[in-house]
């Protein structure tokens, strides 16, 4: 599989860069990334390379969404779009995108994120009227809160209450809401990642929890949806549809 890097130069392009060189099993087509200086192996710019490839891997920003998008319908090229904090507008590009050829997007590329967000909806459905908190932590560096993550193990959760809404944060007077899901960010030091769910019944709590260890597992999940994306048909795909969880909607 030839793959194209864009954001090559950043921190997750350059672990998903590595990883492809010690593995030997893929190879990396191109390398892109804004701040290409001359002789450091990249392009300045997705259009600069028109050379042999199989998929885009994004680890860019989110702001390079209709830039990406484009380059990718104009070859007809799969792409994984690993960035998030995308706004509306970026979104609906995705999704206009995917109808004309394979994307993957997801807010975590992490393989455990997508079990524990399949546990966040069950459990809610065993649970409907337990008091439902999410927290999440990450680095101080991160931009985004509520984290791109977190959001999406809310939705899940949504999916079994949709009457359900979101709460980020917590202040001022007055009591919780029965069907609220409290999101509460914290940024400190170098903390790669964590995010606890929190369901109590009043009689007991059961608490999910998935930490990062190594940013490394980003690659590792945005090179599997890679291979998973190559040689589908046009559609937007996410990590269920990759490690067949079944009730999609």
């Amino acid at each position: 599989m030839n793959v194209i890097i864009n954001g090559a130069k950043g921190r997750m392009g350059r672990i998903l860069a590595d990883m492809i060189e010690a593995e030997g099993t893929d190879r990396i087509a191109a390398r892109i990334d804004r701040n290409a200086a001359p002789g450091d192996g990249c392009f300045g710019a997705l259009p600069e390379y028109d050379g042999p490839a199989d998929v885009v891997i994004d680890f860019s920003h989110h702001t390079a969404t209709e830039s990406v998008m484009t380059y990718c319908e104009a070859r007809q090229l799969p792409v994984v779009a690993a960035t998030t904090g995308q706004t509306e507008e970026e979104t609906a590009r995705i999704r206009a995108a995917a109808g004309r050829i394979p994307v993957f997007l997801s807010a975590n590329m992490s393989i455990g994120v997508a079990l524990l967000a399949a546990m966040a909806k069950q459990a809610a459905s065993l649970f409907p009227d337990a008091d439902i908190e999410i927290v999440e932590k990450h680095h101080n560096q991160k931009l985004d809160a509520p984290s791109g993550t977190a959001l999406l193990l809310a939705r899940r959760i949504q999916e079994a209450r949709p009457e359900a809404r979101f709460v980020c944060g917590r202040q001022g007077n007055g009591r919780r809401a029965p069907q609220e899901i409290g999101i509460h960010s914290l940024r400190y030091g170098s903390e790669v990642g964590t995010h606890e769910i929190i369901i109590s019944t009043g009689l007991e709590t059961v608490t999910l929890r998935h930490e990062a260890e190594n940013r490394a597992l980003f690659a590792r999940g945005a090179l599997a949806a890679a291979r998973f994306l190559c040689g589908k048909d046009p559609g937007l795909y996410d990590m269920r549809d990759m490690v067949g969880e079944g009730g999609k909607d």
